[in-house]
């Protein structure tokens, strides 16, 4: 009969609820681990996440040694003797707990594979559910804790009915102990999983130190740290991971030079003289000192003692121009290889005006102290000509850099010292491969001169990004030039192409080329938009990604996409055209879109939302 369940899934059912009831259950375990590997099999998927647990906790190395080599997503017969079956029934439980992670949060693959490539690297899906779900408890704990009228233990607050029923803990079962209920019991249970952890700064007392004594936190996000028992909290918790902690960041705190020197003091190991982390980051927080305020001694000592560090991000801490200057200066004395530096979104114009005098006074020194870095991100930082100039001198010190973000900065005349750095180095075997100048307020024949040096380079750009920029139609012939240099990506959002800048870049793609994305959006491009989309996907046979929102595109620019698509390899797999007057006038979305798909020949994703209905000012 339809809706009767099987007999083998009732039993399964009555195991699973019998794993829940208590500690004195070692008979049933027994039994469990006798059954027949293919009824052990089966029984995994079906238990709850404290069951499975338990099941794990108890198993016999012996027992171990005995999966089933058929588990075979993690290649190594070894290690799927030892994980394979029961690691991916934890994977399988995270994936429906947890289903957005690892998926890509942006349309475009190769923009950002992090979180992908973590999802597939994992090795110990045990370990990443019980850290994701003690982080869970730690935001609901969180949330009361915050409350200003609440004055109790943090180990007694309970966690919510919604995060215990993931686990397993509903219905009768959670008459099993008022224990399971509190958040000292995850901690108990949980803590020694974790090893990234967001602690708000309610939490960053000592209490909170006792309950995560047996984690080994390697990566640690603070929050809101402002008072003196934030501080004492937090540096006792870092004292009591320092031998594994890697990663520290700091967001939206309000930290004194004492607060700082404190933070960085319980960093420093007592019987090493450099400290382990790799990355610190500070961001959207403040240091309550004037721009002539001395710098906090610690914070000096610990980048200077840093041999391991390999990242620094200062990022929106209102900082000045001294401020900045003497943390470069000190990273140049540094004996870390320090691969990033991020100062973006600080007022710190005229922090490299010094670094000409430098740079000729002691020029090995400083040719080994930048030998390392390879992103430098100086974004919304106010940079201005003398900037610009002492900043070719900089990058000329840099021959591993690979990352330069100058956006939202108008440096004006600096911008000939810019090009200046691009022609002296284009002719070297560099690791030169992103270039960020948005919202620069350049001009078209400062692109102009920059695109022609670019495309002399020896190694091609990865990514240029231009966006931001009124340049005009003038730009459209040495744009598509630039595209047959060899880039993969490119962004010129914004830069009122308009149809005819469009038509005259199309006119110089006539070969293969090698981008893979392409954000034309916000130019007003008309049907000529769309001609350069069809010529596009039909030269670049690698392209992935097109967004061309908002270009005025008429309906008829379909068929023109279309008949591109149909000439192509079919490698398309987002296309957006959100935003475009196309939109408002179809009358089967459905039927365009499987259209697309079958001339796409692959699974492509188009957007096809409408524009709002504002008047714009299109001025060809």
């Amino acid at each position: 009969m339809a809706g009767v369940p099987k007999l083998v899934d009732l039993c399964i059912a009555a195991i699973a609820d019998e794993l829940m009831q208590g500690d004195d259950n070692n008979d049933i375990l027994m039994v469990i681990y006798e059954l027949p590997s293919e009824l052990f099999n089966s029984l995994l998927p079906h238990l709850p996440p404290l069951a499975l647990q338990k099941l794990q906790e108890n198993l016999p190395v012996n027992f171990r040694d005995s999966f089933d080599c058929t588990y075979d997503y993690l290649g190594d017969c070894r290690k799927r003797r030892r994980y394979g079956i029961l690691d991916a029934a934890w994977r399988a439980l995270h994936k429906v707990r947890w289903p957005g992670f690892g998926q890509q949060k942006q349309p475009v693959p190769w923009l950002d594979k992090q979180d992908e490539v973590k999802y597939d690297s994992v090795d110990d899906w045990q370990q990443m559910y019980w850290e994701a779900h003690l982080q869970d408890c730690v935001d609901a704990v969180a949330e009361t804790a915050l409350l200003p009228s609440y004055d109790g233990s943090i180990a007694e607050i309970k966690i919510p009915d919604g995060i215990l029923q993931q686990i397993g803990l509903s219905g009768h079962s959670i008459s099993l102990t008022s224990d399971c209920l509190k958040f000292s019991y995850h901690c108990q249970k949980f803590a020694a999983y974790a090893r990234q952890l967001r602690l708000p700064n309610a939490l960053c007392v000592a209490e909170t130190c006792d309950l995560l004594r047996s984690s080994k936190l390697g990566s640690l996000e603070l929050q809101w740290i402002k008072s003196t028992d934030h501080v004492e909290g937090l540096c006792k918790l870092l004292n009591q991971n320092s031998k594994t902690l890697k990663s520290i960041h700091l967001v939206h705190c309000k930290l004194s030079t004492t607060f700082i020197n404190a933070i960085c003091d319980s960093l420093q190991l007592k019987d090493l003289q450099a400290h382990a982390v790799e990355h610190f980051s500070i961001k959207r927080s403040s240091f309550l000192q004037t721009d002539s305020s001395p710098i906090p001694v610690g914070l000096v000592s610990f980048l200077t003692s840093g041999r391991s560090l390999q990242s620094l991000t200062l990022c929106d801490d209102q900082l000045g121009r001294n401020f900045a200057r003497v943390i470069f200066n000190s990273l140049l004395d540094v004996s870390a290889s320090i691969s990033k530096l991020d100062l973006s979104e600080n007022d710190i114009s005229g922090f490299l005006s010094q670094f000409r005098w430098r740079s000729s006074s002691c020029p090995s020194g400083l040719g080994k102290s930048l030998h390392s870095l390879r992103v430098l991100n100086l974004r919304f930082c106010n940079l201005v000509i003398d900037d610009a100039n002492c900043l070719k001198q900089a990058l000329l010190h840099m021959p591993n850099l690979e990352n330069l973000d100058l956006s939202d900065n108008y440096i004006e005349g600096g911008f000939r010292n810019v090009i200046a750095y691009f022609t002296e180095i284009s002719g070297r075997e560099l690791p030169f491969a992103d270039l960020k100048l948005e919202n620069c307020e350049l001009t078209c024949d400062q692109v102009i001169e920059l695109l022609g040096v670019l495309s002399t380079m020896k190694k091609p750009l990865n990514l240029l990004s231009i966006k931001g920029n009124r340049l005009g139609s003038k730009i459209g012939v040495s744009l598509g030039e630039y595209l047959r240099s060899g880039v993969c990506a490119v962004d010129i959002e914004d830069i009122g192409l308009g149809s005819s800048g469009f038509r005259e870049a199309l006119k110089e793609i006539s070969k293969e080329l090698k981008i893979v994305y392409i954000n034309i959006s916000n130019n007003q491009g008309g049907i000529e938009a769309a001609r350069f989309i069809s010529s596009l996907v039909t030269h670049a046979h690698k392209i992935t990604a097109i967004d061309a929102r908002y270009n005025l595109m008429p309906t008829e620019s379909l068929s023109v996409i279309s008949a591109g698509l149909r000439a192509s390899k079919g490698t398309l797999e987002h296309l957006d055209l959100s935003g475009n007057s196309l939109c408002d006038q179809l009358v089967d979305e459905a039927s365009v879109l499987a259209e697309f798909r079958i001339h796409g020949h692959c699974p492509l994703n188009i957007s096809l939302s409408a524009a709002p209905n504002v008047p714009y000012d299109n001025d060809p």
